[in-house]
């Protein structure tokens, strides 16, 4: 009897060549998987229409037309714009400080048809047809506004931010009448902060324009 094995006794069945092996079939889907995963991660969701888009980046704006220290300006604006941002960015005037941006420290004072205003809380849409007065409508020319001298006689300011703001504010106040006492200067002044402490000195100014010093 033969001791030689026979070849189909002991050899794995031959493998079809067309058939993937089990390794490269798993190796294949995670690769295909993977790159679809990361395309959709790339792509991400598919983005809204030209117009659609558009839409929705616009935001409402109107026509406003008003005088800024004595020049008649016609702009258009977004709704959400306040006077202060209008001044700066939209006219060029920036003597008027944006501070705290929320009305507490009168920085930002101008006058609307003379009368004291935050520009920070209010908004340029409701001011068509007024007459704005920042620092820089106060002089004439060359010459200072009596307060705008009696602020550098008195060395009413150190820093300087705050002093455009409360200039204006004092001439309001002279406008209005509350100039009786240094006491009620300091009351009807109170919302400008000086964060270097020269209230003194500032009250003394408001005084010597007011022909009180």
């Amino acid at each position: 009897m033969s001791t030689e094995s026979s070849e189909s006794a002991t050899s794995p069945p031959a493998q079809s060549p067309s058939a993937p092996s089990r390794r490269t079939f798993i190796a294949t889907t995670s690769v295909v998987g993977g790159a679809v995963v990361a395309s959709g991660l790339v792509a991400g969701p598919a983005p809204l229409g030209i117009e659609e888009a558009a839409a929705a980046e616009a935001s409402p704006s109107s026509r406003v037309a008003l005088t800024v220290n004595g020049r008649r300006h016609t702009v258009t604006v977004d709704n959400r714009t306040s006077l202060l941002d209008l001044l700066r960015e939209h006219l060029g005037l920036t003597g008027s400080k944006k501070g705290c941006n929320a009305g507490a420290c009168g920085a930002c004072t101008v006058l609307v048809d003379g009368r004291r205003v935050n520009s920070c809380l209010t908004l340029a849409v409701r001011l068509d047809g007024v007459e704005v007065t920042t620092v820089e409508g106060l002089a004439k020319g060359d010459q200072l506004h009596p307060l705008q001298q009696a602020f550098i006689d008195q060395d009413a300011f150190q820093c300087g931010y705050c002093t455009p703001g409360q200039i204006v504010s004092g001439v309001g106040c002279m406008q209005e009448g509350h100039t009786g006492s240094a006491e009620e200067i300091r009351e009807w002044m109170s919302g400008n902060i000086c964060r270097c402490g020269c209230y003194v000195k500032i009250v003394r100014a408001v005084e010597q324009a007011s022909g009180r010093k």
